[in-house]
């Protein structure tokens, strides 16, 4: 059984975010909590004991505590059933979160080697004992299977691959620690239980929609997919930024070249967006933006939401 746990829903700052005051950052504050939400992670298992953790967002320590499988064994001095964090990027949102699991507890990062660089260059990540805390390189294309911290195998198997996207905001300008001309600063995951069968995919991060990517997620059972904006200049209408989704590496959800189109003729089975900004009216109800979800058959993540598969 694949049992997949979303532990935030939302784009980096969470909603409400600290210092906005826009209509979902006031709703979820005045009225609305069920709009509050923390940064995009998931955690995934197959025996409902050992888990695996799809990126580390700066909520990490709030989301542990409010999710019950991911509290230390009852009994325990010191003890945490999560095994493994996959990164998906080097952005913040994803990576800040390692930093709240230093605590001398053994588990292995899974990251491609440009985000592995990211994490050498910078020596903040050092205070993750290096003796508990392995940094294991993943490549595109090649599947794997995450191990406990015993060297047991998990029975997941998780084949990463690239999607259009780019590399962190804060690189910049900057020469990338890694490979300058590589990819892999955004991956997919195709994440399954190898006693059944069954999987998902998990595109927290999308710039664009290809052939190649529809034909890969065509008639899967179950997508979490990039729900950053509503509409691609959305930051820009808003007065929240400069630039649009495509600019920060995310696909909107509307328009011609935008997710609902673009996922609409895949027969998808369930589809939920992820990575949801503070800005996107979709997350607010009885708005057009939300009823156009709705009607396209979508559903938006919300931390605690439970999928078994």
């Amino acid at each position: 059984m694949l049992r997949v746990v979303v532990l935030g829903a939302a784009a980096g700052g969470g909603v409400p975010q600290w210092n906005c005051g826009c209509a979902v950052c006031r709703a979820a504050r005045d009225g609305r909590p069920e709009l509050q939400s923390t940064q995009s992670s998931v955690a995934v298992s197959v025996d409902e004991t050992n888990w695996f953790l799809i990126n580390a967002s700066p909520d990490i320590r709030q989301q542990i505590t409010a999710t019950r499988r991911l509290h230390p064994r009852a009994g325990a001095l010191r003890h945490s059933p999560i095994a493994g964090v996959i990164l998906t990027n080097g952005e913040v949102d994803a990576v800040a979160g390692l930093l709240s699991l230093r605590e001398s507890s053994p588990f292995t990062i899974y990251a491609h080697s440009q985000v592995l660089a990211i994490l050498a260059s910078n020596s903040i990540f050092n205070v993750l004992n290096a003796t508990l805390v392995r940094r294991k390189p993943i490549a595109a294309e090649r599947a794997f299977e995450p191990l406990l911290p015993d060297g047991a195998p998990s029975g997941l198997e998780i084949l990463p691959f690239i999607v259009p996207g780019k590399r962190a905001w804060y690189l910049e300008g900057r020469r990338h620690p890694g490979d300058e001309e590589g990819d892999g600063d955004t991956l997919g995951l195709r994440i399954a239980d190898k006693g059944t069968g069954r999987f998902f995919f998990h595109l927290a991060a999308c710039a664009r929609m290809t052939p190649d990517l529809a034909r890969r997620i065509e008639g899967a059972p179950l997508a979490l997919f990039d729900g950053t904006v509503w509409r691609d200049d959305e930051l820009i209408a808003a007065g929240l930024g400069h630039k649009t989704a495509q600019a920060m590496g995310h696909i909107a959800m509307s328009g011609a070249s935008g997710a609902i189109a673009a996922l609409a003729p895949l027969g998808i089975a369930r589809k939920l967006f992820l990575h949801i900004n503070n800005s996107n009216r979709a997350l607010l109800p009885d708005t057009p933006e939300r009823e156009a979800v709705r009607a396209a058959g979508w559903e938006l993540a919300s931390d605690g939401m439970e999928i078994v598969l």
